[in-house]
C-alpha cells in the first residue's frame, strides 16, 4: 500500500529538537488499518521518499495522525527547514537488503 501527501514540516520539542512531517488524519487512519499486525509499541514501519531521498524510518501516533521522523541527513540531502511543505510517499514496511558480508 502507499500513501502521497503534502504536509508542513514541524518541529517538535521534547530534550532536544526533533522534525516530524505529520500525516494527513485521513491517510494515518487507512495507514492503521491496513498496518494491523504489524505495529509494533505504537510505530509502524515505512519506506518513505521526499524529493530524490528514499529511507526507511517508522511512523509513530500522536495527536490523531501518525508523525514521519526526518533524520538529519534526509533534510540536509533535500534541503528541507522546519516550515516548509514536502511531499512525501510512504510505503508500508521497509526495503529488504542483503547482509553485509
Amino acid at each position: 500500500m502507499e500513501w502521497e501527501f503534502t504536509a508542513e514540516v514541524i518541529e517538535w520539542r521534547g530534550p532536544s529538537p526533533y522534525v516530524y512531517v505529520p500525516m494527513p488524519e485521513e491517510d494515518a487512519a487507512d495507514l492503521k488499518e491496513e498496518a494491523r499486525g504489524l505495529i509494533y509499541w505504537g510505530q509502524i514501519a515505512v519506506t518513505a521518499t521526499i524529493g530524490r531521498t528514499t529511507f526507511a524510518t517508522a511512523v509513530f501516533p500522536r495527536d490523531g495522525t501518525y508523525l514521519v521522523p526526518l533524520k538529519d541527513a534526509v533534510r540536509r540531502a533535500e534541503r528541507i527547514e522546519v516550515g516548509d511543505v514536502v511531499s512525501v510517499r510512504l510505503l508500508l514496511g521497509t526495503e529488504k537488503r542483503p547482509a553485509a558480508l
